[in-house]
């Protein structure tokens, strides 16, 4: 992560573009660090949120613009192959595919904010043969909103950290008895949906 800081502080808006351009392009990224991070560093270089915003929507578009070029041209046999040669793209591209069909263009939009699908819709969309206008069009307000709210996110906790520090340390016995009972009513439904499938396995 030290080193993403690096670029960022050394290269400013170019890194923070090329890194979510990447993200978007399915290089291994993740949005929920890339995005966040970028907002903080971005409050700390002193860079207007709009200006973050929108250079970040250019990236995201810039990148899922080659996934869906990939698809258009590779169509439906190279995701097989790619599912076949990689395993573990099969569960979100065929997300991906259920979405599209569920939805049709519209699924584009909706996908910008699922994480199993977001970044994989733009190679179905292609292979579907979605026109790259509506696919484009689709695609910017799905990006705008979730890097807006992501970037957001690191912004505003840089700008407001002694607020947000001071507000964990007053109650942070509380906050932390909270997330210790989420984490174990996570467990419990995991554990209760493994038993109920083993059970269905048996039958």
């Amino acid at each position: 992560m030290s080193f993403v800081e690096n670029i960022i502080n050394q290269y400013g808006l170019a890194a923070i573009f090329l890194l979510i351009l990447l993200e978007y392009a399915c290089f291994p990224l993740s949005s929920e660090i890339i995005l966040p991070l970028a907002g903080l560093m971005g409050a700390r270089l002193s860079l207007p949120f709009v200006t973050l915003v929108l250079v970040s929507t250019a990236a995201g578009l810039g990148g899922t613009s080659l996934t869906y070029g990939i698809g258009r041209f590779g169509g439906s046999p190279l995701l097989e192959k790619a599912m076949h040669r990689f395993p573990s793209l099969e569960k979100p591209i065929l997300a991906s595919y259920r979405t599209f069909g569920n939805h049709g263009g519209g699924a584009v939009f909706l996908s910008r904010l699922i994480p199993l699908c977001r970044t994989y819709i733009g190679f179905v969309a292609g292979a579907m043969k979605q026109s790259l206008g509506s696919y484009l069009f689709c695609s910017a307000f799905g990006i705008l909103l979730w890097n807006t709210v992501l970037t957001g996110l690191g912004y505003y906790f840089y700008q407001y950290r002694e607020v947000f520090f001071l507000s964990f340390n007053k109650y942070k016995k509380w906050i932390l008895l909270f997330g210790s009972l989420l984490l174990l009513l996570i467990l419990f439904c995991k554990l209760s949906k493994s038993r109920r499938t083993d059970e269905s396995d048996q039958e």
